[in-house]
Formats: C-alpha cells, structure tokens, sequence
C-alpha cells in the first residue's frame, strides 16, 4: 500500500496557449531563453512565431533546430552549447526535442558533457537552468518525465535520468498538433497507450501511478481513432494530448516493460520510429503477458472499457488496425536476422525493462519473440 509520486511540473492545456509562451518565459524570471526546436518545425515558421512572442515580453531568444529524428549526442552537445548563459530553456517539438532539451539545461548550467551524465554515470546538477516543454506531437510523455534518451558515440540509446530534467511548466496545445500526419498520431498515440498499459501493470506499478495510467488509457482509447481520422477534431487532439501527458507521469513513477525493451532494441539495430516499434512489440507479447492474469492486468483492461485482461491482445490489435497501422519494419532491418534483435534484448541498458515486466522473461522467450518480430515485412 505504500508508495510515493514524483514531482509533476505545472500543467496548462488550451488552444492557442503557445501564444502565452512570452509571458510564460517572463514568469519564469527568463531575460534570455533557448528555443530547442527540430529543423522542420522551425521552417514552418513557428520558431519565428514563438521568438516574436518572446521578445513582445522583452525576452531574447536563441533558437536552436539543428537537428531531426532521434536525439543524438551531437545534438545534446551542440544545444548545451547553445543554451550556455540563457536562463531558460524551451523545448517545442517531439520527444527528441524535449529530450534534448532538458538535457541541454542541465549540461548547460554545470558545463559538463552529457556523457557525463549518461547511464547515471555521475549526479546532475542541483540548479539547471528552467524550462518549459511545449510538445506538439502525442506519444512519448517527455513533457512530464524525468528520462531522456539519445543515441550514444556507438549509436546505443543511453538514458540520463532525475528529477532535475524536469520541466517546470508543461504547455499542452492541441492546435500544435493538428497538422501531424495520420500515421505518426498512430505511432505516437499507440505509444502513449503502451505507456499507460505498461506503467500500470508492471512490476513496479502503484496505485499512484495507476491514477494517472488508467486515465491516459481511458483518453486514449476513447479518442486516437479519431484524432487519426478527423485531424482537425480538437477535442479528440486535446484528449490524445493529455493521455500522452499522464502516461508520461506514470512511466515517471514506475517505468515501462517487455514492450520498450523491443523497442529499444529494435533502436540499436537500425533507424525505426519509437511508437511504431513498441506497438510491433507491444502486439507480438500482449498474448504472453496476460496469461498472468494479474489484478493490475485487469484493472488496466477495464480501463479500457473490457471486462477482463484476457480480452486485451483482440482489442489492441483492432484498435492498431482502426489507426492503420502497418505491421511492418523499415527496410534497413533486411539486413539482420533475429539472433541479432535477441542479443540486443539482452544487451545491459535494457535489462531493467526486462526485469520489470511482470512475467519473468527467459532466453527462450526472448528468442521467441524476437523471431517474431524479425519475422515481420521489411518494406518501409
């Protein structure tokens, strides 16, 4: 029965509220803020937008957006550079922008490298400099949480982790999030989904965690269908971006499972996106999963309206199949075999993720699944 909940960061949700980000920024007792935003975010022109908005409040922005997909730690490096003397940094984008740059607050205020940090190598520092996290994608609840993932010198994803990376103001717009084409809201909407389903029902869930979980599962199964069909349905965006939130603070409190070990090793073979490789992941254990049967198993089913765990794998795949998701890899993965994703799922960064599970995982069962995986097209 006992338990304790980490710090959540002030929550805001409106449409438009980006337009508050300069006020926001003045609040936060900023003069100069780093805006950390990927490339094509800023060609549209909201970079441009949000540094107006800044200096409206007599706040100076520096914009950094050198960079797309996945965090690597070239680009933590290069936005810890570009962040060093402001008093704020604002992360606008997907989780690899937020990734980055809560990452870059920290290394930016002590002056260490981030692989200083990596793996939790060494303490952050005590006095990051602020933040406020904008996403405009609905998956990864980085908004909410203290881990950071990027791609390490080998190409490995590490973690840098702790209540210093975390944001002290969240803005959720789903205006922002409007224009995200119909199949990554399915990839990252599925992941915040698998978010919430794992941070409920694995090993280290609890009850205030679950709190937040079966909300985000609730949200989440009432309105991704939607928001993937009707983009410009600004609830059903709304919803998926609050599921995605909470998810975000579950995962905080009690981390994920087998589903993001696939997925992360999925990662350290070739370039994938992260929802759509623990969706694959998550379908190919659900099945193996809820043979436990577990209370947690079941509460999380009814928060998604079923009466039992057992009726889980069929909803998923239904659900995955409403939001058009592909059963399929990208075609760099023709190039490895499933002996390669098994070394990976037992490679030590992904071990807690195993451990964490709550069936015990064994080698033959991840030989199993890993075969199944492998199995899949590699037409993407």
């Amino acid at each position: 029965m006992a338990f304790s909940t980490s710090f959540i960061p002030e929550i805001r949700l409106a449409d438009n509220i980006h337009t508050t980000i300069g006020a926001a920024a003045k609040a936060q007792g900023a003069a100069t803020a780093t805006l950390v935003i990927d490339g094509f975010l800023a060609q549209t022109g909201l970079a441009g937008r949000i540094a107006d908005n800044l200096a409206q409040e007599g706040v100076t922005a520096r914009v950094f957006s050198e960079f797309a997909g996945e965090p690597k730690l070239a680009h933590v490096r290069a936005a810890s550079v570009a962040a060093t003397g402001s008093d704020l940094v604002i992360g606008v984008g997907g989780g690899s922008a937020l990734d980055i740059a809560k990452i870059a607050a920290c290394c930016a205020a002590s002056g260490a490298d981030p692989m200083h940090y990596a793996l939790a190598a060494n303490p952050l520092p005590k006095t990051p400099l602020k933040k406020i996290m904008m996403p405009t994608t609905a998956g990864t609840g980085s908004e909410t949480s203290a881990t950071n993932i990027f791609a390490g010198p080998e190409g490995k994803k590490l973690w840098i982790w702790g209540a210093e990376t975390k944001a002290d103001l969240v803005l959720l717009d789903p205006i922002l999030t409007t224009t995200l084409p119909a199949h990554l809201t399915a990839w990252c909407g599925l992941d915040a989904f698998i978010h919430a389903f794992e941070a409920a029902t694995n090993r280290n869930t609890h009850r205030g965690a679950q709190f937040y979980a079966h909300e985000a599962l609730r949200l989440l199964t009432a309105s991704l269908e939607t928001a993937v069909r009707d983009p410009g349905n600004l609830q059903a965006r709304a919803d998926v971006l609050l599921g995605s939130c909470y998810a975000g603070i579950a995962i905080d409190n009690c981390g994920t499972a087998v589903a993001h070990n696939i997925s992360h090793a999925l990662a350290g073979l070739a370039p994938v996106h992260h929802g759509l490789a623990t969706a694959l992941g998550f379908e190919a254990t659900l099945g193996w999963l809820v043979d436990a049967d577990t209370a947690d198993l079941n509460a999380a089913a009814r928060a998604c309206g079923l009466r039992r765990a057992s009726g889980l794998p069929d909803f998923v795949s239904r659900l995955m199949d409403r939001c058009g998701l592909v059963r399929a890899l990208p075609a760099a993965f023709g190039a490895f075999g499933s002996a390669d994703l098994a070394a990976e799922m037992r490679a030590p960064e992904n071990q807690p993720m195993r451990r964490s599970t709550i069936r015990p995982i064994d080698d033959a069962d991840i030989d199993r699944c890993a075969a199944s995986i492998m199995a899949l097209p590699k037409t993407l």
